[in-house]
């Protein structure tokens, strides 16, 4: 393999990936490796096309191609609920489910005290400004279920209900020490529908 630096460095940058151990990488490089030339530029021109077209939303801080995003700009959308996730592909997991119709609000992040990540260091400042700004009746938590996410609820429940906004939990239903974005939709669904004031 060092004779062939554009596989050993291809089998690098695969393994950087989440998830994605060397074996795996090498895996996926020799499958890349077997591509007909066309399809691996298609591989590589949707990498770039990501990385140059998809930005955040300026109002939820969601990915989007367009600013702001569709789900911001969509009118039927109930404006008086925002439902709070960690992630972008959190809120796929909940837009999965076809049961809430309300707002989103990307945090971009979790607190973790650990690991240094305050409440300065996610969009929380930008949370309270649209609570402060809007007439917003219900902040639905829906944080991971592990120690960061149970954290990050906790302060979110503190700072918003200072504010006189109704605050509720999503339903247990997610396993502890699990993520939403590998929770099936129907799980999802159930824990949107028996969410909690907290």
């Amino acid at each position: 393999m060092n004779s062939l630096k554009c596989v050993a460095t291809l089998v690098k940058e695969l393994s950087r990936l989440p998830g994605i151990g060397e074996k795996t990488a090498q895996r996926l490089a020799f499958h890349i490796l077997k591509l007909p030339k066309v399809e691996a530029e298609s591989l590589a021109r949707s990498i770039v096309d990501v990385k140059e077209k998809v930005k955040i939303c300026s109002r939820c801080f969601n990915i989007t191609e367009e600013d702001p995003c569709q789900i911001c700009r969509d009118s039927n959308r109930n404006e008086k609920q925002i439902c709070v996730v960690e992630e972008p592909h959190d809120l796929l997991a909940i837009e999965k489910t076809g049961i809430f119709k309300g707002k989103y609000h990307v945090l971009q992040g979790s607190l973790s005290p650990l690991d240094g990540r305050g409440p300065d260091d996610i969009r929380v400042r930008e949370l309270l400004d649209r609570l402060k700004g809007n007439n917003v009746d219900e902040v639905i938590i829906a944080t991971n279920p592990n120690n960061d996410g149970e954290a990050t609820a906790h302060y979110l429940t503190k700072v918003t209900k200072s504010l006189g906004v109704k605050v509720t939990k999503i339903a247990q239903g997610i396993p502890m020490g699990g993520d939403l974005e590998y929770a099936d939709h129907v799980t999802i669904g159930k824990a949107i529908e028996g969410r909690r004031e907290i």
